[in-house]
């Protein structure tokens, strides 16, 4: 009887709860109560506007909770009471409100809690706030100036994300965080102080502002996170205090209106891509620099690259970066006209090291690279042909794509490693030549949109009907009869012979092909792919036919 009574206590206790934070109605509005505070809940109307009350039966709204007016196309207008502290996550997530004032007694902002309120025009964070949630005013895309109060610290990430017609933000001087993405592809802002208290600015935070042109770094900040001012086309001016040590991955990728930098004397590591595709026309690395990441200067304005000549890690020739040996060829400068001819001290070439060099034609490969690596070629448009030397063991991802202008590749036989897509959109390529067995590939190295076809050698191993997603033939040694070297020389018959390097072509000639005797004339061994045959005989016979065979 004892144990029953006590079960029926907690049970009437659970009941007497669930009553008192049961949602309750007032007018359109859900809420609930904790006989302290009220928390709205919900709305129920179809009413354009909507009032939330400072207090409903003597007791204070303190609180619009998690997704309480979430959805509402419909709600043009809203006022807020002057008790209310917290507004929650999704509160108002897709709401049409055109203005809308916060309390000023408002402390805490959920996440979203204003996600995509695209007919926003203003707001102004109200002074007791000290954080602005993540994705809070996302796609807000009519907020034209924002106000943050002087508590805030941080501003989360995506924040303002896609606040396109964002003009103007003021920073208070208590933030010491701007997270990833907070104001990404606000295309509209201009330029804004950022204050010192500024530890702080995530990756891609202001990517994207097309209309940012000036910069400063604040003093406390050491980093510049990956991307954080990447594609702020109408960037021109960049001041970075000495303190900086880090600038990351793409942080200024597609400034294309950034002329000049001046890197910190402090700088140790500079990203991938960091400078990429910018209007830099020379860049001096201090002697700080440790490391470089693969195109942190692709660019092709870029006339000369500079290394102070004490700096332990790097070195410049010519303009065009290496590491201090000269052993990896690290980038260069994509104004790069003409032929080069890499020096034989190199044996790597480094991942897009002459990507986007629209202006170079020609360029020799060393017999002492073992390794092209990913990209190191790409986008070389007027590239018309590259000697690879007969060293090299691996070809990275990408290493040739949109080389539109080659016509043909030879791969050594020394390679034994390709990674993917190497000849992606080179729209005139139309034969890829091996001279050894079949190496390891990638199962897409070759892009076939253009019917480029791989061709090996007699003898050689491995190969089937494709390779690495393109068709593949017998590579055969080929008599050249549309150039000037076809035909009468000096009273001599001739013509050039193409084929693969050192290899050697017998030509056989006969005089009636209805009933042919086929007999060697010459044997030639190709030196650098080719050959010159002639014959002095010729004369002698009423007809002459030439045929080619490999011993």
């Amino acid at each position: 009887m004892i144990k029953q009574t006590i079960k029926l206590f907690a049970l009437s206790a659970l009941l007497l709860s669930t009553s008192a934070l049961k949602a309750d109605q007032f007018g359109d509005l859900t809420y609930t109560n904790d006989g302290t505070n009220i928390v709205i809940t919900g709305y129920t109307g179809t009413n354009p506007t909507v009032v939330i009350p400072d207090n409903i039966n003597g007791q204070p709204v303190t609180s619009i909770g998690d997704m309480a007016l979430v959805e509402c196309p419909s709600l043009t207008g809203v006022t807020i009471g002057t008790n209310v502290t917290s507004i929650g996550y999704e509160a108002f997530y897709l709401c049409a409100m055109t203005n809308l004032t916060l309390p000023a007694g408002l402390v805490s902002i959920g996440d979203k809690a204003f996600y995509y309120c695209t007919s926003l025009t203003n707001i102004s964070i109200p002074n007791g706030v000290t954080s602005i949630g993540d994705q809070t005013f996302y796609m807000c895309s009519s907020l034209t100036s924002v106000t943050i109060g002087s508590s805030v610290t941080n501003i989360g990430n995506e924040a303002f994300r896609n606040c396109n017609n964002l003009i103007h933000v003021a920073f208070p001087n208590n933030v010491t965080s701007i997270g990833n993405g907070a104001f990404l592809a606000c295309t509209s802002l201009t330029n804004f102080t950022l204050p010192n208290s500024l530890t702080n600015i995530g990756n891609y935070a202001f990517g994207g502002c097309t209309q940012l042109t000036s910069v400063i770094i604040p003093t406390n900040i050491t980093s510049i996170n990956m991307g954080s001012f990447a594609s702020c086309a109408n960037l021109t001016n960049v001041s970075m205090a000495d303190n900086i040590t880090n600038i990351g991955d793409y942080a200024f990728n597609s400034c294309t209106h950034l002329t000049s930098v001046t890197l910190p004397n402090n700088v140790i590591s500079i990203g991938i891509g960091a400078f990429s595709n910018c209007g830099l026309t020379n860049v001096m690395i201090p002697n700080s620099v440790s490391s470089i990441g693969n195109s942190a200067f692709g660019s092709t304005g870029l006339m000369t690259i500079v290394v102070a000549t004490d700096n332990s890690v790097y070195s410049s020739v010519n303009g065009i970066l290496f590491d201090k040996n000269q052993t990896t060829l690290i980038q260069c400068p994509g104004s790069k006209a003409g032929a080069y001819t890499i020096p034989n001290s190199v044996t790597n070439i480094g991942g897009g090291a002459f990507a986007g060099c629209i202006n170079l034609t020609n360029v020799t490969i060393p017999d002492s690279v073992t390794s092209i690596e990913e990209a190191a070629f790409a986008g070389c448009t007027n590239l018309t042909s590259i000697t690879i030397g007969t060293n090299v063991i691996s070809i990275g991802n990408w290493a040739f794509s949109s080389c539109s202008s080659l016509t043909s590749l030879i791969i050594p036989n020394s390679v034994t490693d390709i990674g993917y897509y190497i000849s992606s959109y080179c729209s005139s390529l139309v034969g890829i030549y091996f001279q050894g067995n079949a190496p390891k590939v990638d199962r897409f190295a070759f892009d076939n949109e253009n019917y480029a076809t791989i061709y090996y050698l007699p003898g050689t191993t491995n190969w089937g009907t494709t390779f690495g997603d393109a068709s593949t033939a017998l590579w055969l040694p080929q008599m050249q009869t549309t150039n000037a070297s076809f035909g009468m020389q000096t009273n001599q018959f001739g013509f050039n012979i193409n084929w693969a390097s050192d290899q050697t072509v017998v030509v056989e000639a006969c005089t009636n092909l209805a009933n042919p005797d086929w007999q060697p004339v010459q044997t030639n061994t190709l030196t650098d792919g080719s050959a010159y045959f002639s014959d002095p005989q010729w004369t002698n016979y009423p007809a002459r036919f030439y045929r080619l065979r490999s011993p």
